[in-house]
């Protein structure tokens, strides 16, 4: 059984850019209800499908599997809800933990948000000058809720 603890926040300025290389993701949604949500991505040339538990705080279970390519391309493509989610994510270390900065694109363009997992709720964890607004709790932000309120229609 997998478990992951994850803290959302906002991103302030560009400085976090020039601190990692940024890496290309596709995703979308083959269910995406309040239960659970099952993810199909691409990250570079490489196919993931991943099961997530509803949330319980910062908290949730979480099953992630290697698929081929192909299919998740295939999935993608032709089960996934649309639009897809496109983004470039930024692997940045810093203290003894990886924070995860994504850059959305397409129809989330201008939306960047970072995460951090953690190995429990309460663990301590360095926070970067370049990041604001903690969004954990708030839905909005929810990869799976982007896809049918895209960040383009919050203004």
């Amino acid at each position: 059984m997998g478990k992951e603890i994850e803290r959302k926040f906002l991103v302030k300025g560009d400085a976090w850019k020039a601190l990692a290389p940024g890496i290309r993701y596709r995703q979308g949604y083959l269910n995406s209800s309040f239960d659970r949500t099952v993810r199909v991505r691409t990250i570079g040339d490489q196919g993931f499908i991943t099961v997530k538990g509803p949330n319980n705080g910062i908290a949730r279970l979480e099953f992630e599997y290697v698929i081929p390519a192909d299919d998740a391309n295939e999935m993608l493509t032709e089960l996934a809800e649309k639009p897809l989610i496109e983004k470039n994510r930024y692997r940045i270390l810093r203290g003894k933990h990886v924070w995860e900065v994504d850059e959305f694109l397409g129809d989330n363009a201008g939306l960047v948000v970072a995460e951090i997992e953690l190995g429990s709720v309460d663990e301590p964890f360095e926070k970067p000058e370049w990041i604001g607004e903690e969004v954990s709790g708030d839905p909005r932000y929810y990869n799976s809720n982007l896809v049918a309120h895209p960040y383009s229609e919050w203004k």
